[in-house]
């Protein structure tokens, strides 16, 4: 909600700046506006208690782990290794003694922990999210369809869009045209259209839009630029342009 109010801060700055003098008033205002808001998002992400980003790590990921009805090993390497990397093992020693009793309890809300990344996040962490929960899924060898509909629940209570959630879960998905998903475009889509989407999702996955002091999911960025390089130069050569 305090973020739908702080989307309509630049128009009203812009209708107010309007009603005073007209287009360039609007301009103007507009223009303020939209400084107000990076300064609240830039402030909002600086603030994120590190504590809780990992608690609620904790939660999504022992969901999906619990989505196919087992608790595999390789799948709990996977979460105490991505502790261990990014936090140290000291920190994650602690962390797997929280995640152990997540794993046994039965009632985990998916709506209460995702709407604490939607309220104290920024999207592009958010997309880290979903990529932390599909090497999750995929650390076994496979993913199941329970667990493809468990992270796709997470995705779109997360606010992921559609082109968003497709392209991530065609990185660990592999099809025919899993190039093109990555990019979010048609196989039937121009050169011009192609080249457009890559620059796009450049813009989207660059590592740098990651501005939190929350480094645990950076890795994860640059895992997805990687893969959106990959499959450009995949399409290049497919299409020899």
């Amino acid at each position: 909600m305090q973020h739908k109010l702080l989307i309509m801060v630049k128009w009203i700055a812009a209708f107010i700046g309007y009603s005073y003098y007209r287009f360039p008033g609007a301009i103007i205002g507009f223009f303020l506006g939209q400084i107000i808001e990076k300064r609240f998002i830039n402030s909002r992400t600086n603030n994120i208690n590190q504590d809780k980003i990992e608690l609620n790590l904790l939660t999504l990921a022992s969901i999906v782990i619990k989505a196919d009805g087992k608790v595999d090993k390789n799948e709990l390497s996977y979460v105490r290794n991505f502790f261990i990397t990014h936090f140290g093992k000291s920190r994650a020693d602690q962390a797997f003694k929280i995640f152990n009793t997540k794993i046994k309890n039965q009632s985990q809300s998916i709506y209460e922990v995702t709407n604490y990344f939607v309220e104290n996040t920024q999207y592009a962490l958010r997309l880290q999210v979903l990529h932390f929960l599909y090497g999750i899924a995929n650390s076994d060898g496979s993913i199941d369809k329970v667990e493809i509909d468990k992270i796709d629940d997470i995705a779109k209570n997360l606010k992921i869009n559609y082109a968003d959630i497709e392209s991530i879960k065609a990185m660990f998905i592999k099809s025919t045209d899993s190039s093109y998903k990555i990019l979010e475009v048609d196989k039937a889509a121009s050169v011009d259209e192609i080249k457009k989407a890559y620059r796009d999702m450049v813009k989207k996955y660059h590592p740098d839009r990651i501005r939190s002091k929350e480094k645990s999911l950076l890795k994860g960025a640059e895992e997805k630029f990687r893969q959106v390089q990959e499959a450009y130069e995949a399409i290049k050569k497919e299409r020899k342009f």
